[in-house]
């Protein structure tokens, strides 16, 4: 039986391929599941992905697993308590974004009715199909930069365009596997 191929990026490790076959690109439209995400994708700002999906059950056990009306009421106390597991990125500047952006958050889905009615709304409700193959894939685009541009407006933090993309890609609002990896076509169908 021939091998899946795959995008190379997720090729370092089990965890990593496991992601990379069940999660990533697949249109995600529950608002806590979005909420993990952004908290995870300003987490990982300047540093590898691999590095904050090790951590994921660090971040779910200290986030309230990602509930946004929780985290919002995060005391001072709580977020010291926080920055001191190691079973997180501890950076402090990091953590009270996550909490500023639980409370930004609430706003949004109050204005709204979901997040995900916002998000997706810069997509115009329907996953962008990209045909890359590599090398190609960009670390921002236009939609990404509207995206970016409006959450900051919004207040939120570590939401810039780059990390705004790999939320993108992450929840689905575009496919970005390479064409002959097998989940490009998977989710094209889907």
């Amino acid at each position: 039986m021939k091998e899946k191929f795959r995008c190379p990026w997720c090729l370092k490790f089990d965890q990593y391929i496991q992601y990379h076959d069940e999660e990533w690109g697949v249109p995600v439209h529950d608002d806590r599941k979005h909420f993990e995400f952004l908290i995870l994708e300003g987490a990982q700002a300047g540093l590898s992905w691999s590095t904050v999906l090790k951590k994921r059950e660090g971040y779910r056990k200290n986030f309230a697993d990602f509930d946004p009306a929780k985290v919002a009421r995060f005391s001072p106390t709580k977020i010291e308590k926080i920055l001191s597991d190691p079973g997180i990125v501890r950076n402090k500047l990091k953590v009270h974004a996550a909490v500023n952006n639980a409370q930004r958050f609430l706003e949004v889905q109050k204005e709204f009715g979901a997040f995900d009615n916002y998000i997706w709304s810069f997509v115009k409700g329907k996953t962008i199909v990209n045909r890359w193959k590599s090398g190609q894939i960009p670390a921002t685009t236009k939609e990404s930069d509207a995206l970016s541009k409006d959450l900051i407006k919004r207040g939120f933090k570590f939401v810039g365009s780059t990390v705004i993309y790999a939320h993108m890609q992450a929840c689905g609002l575009v496919n970005d596997h390479l064409v002959e990896c097998f989940r490009h076509k998977e989710l094209r169908n889907a």
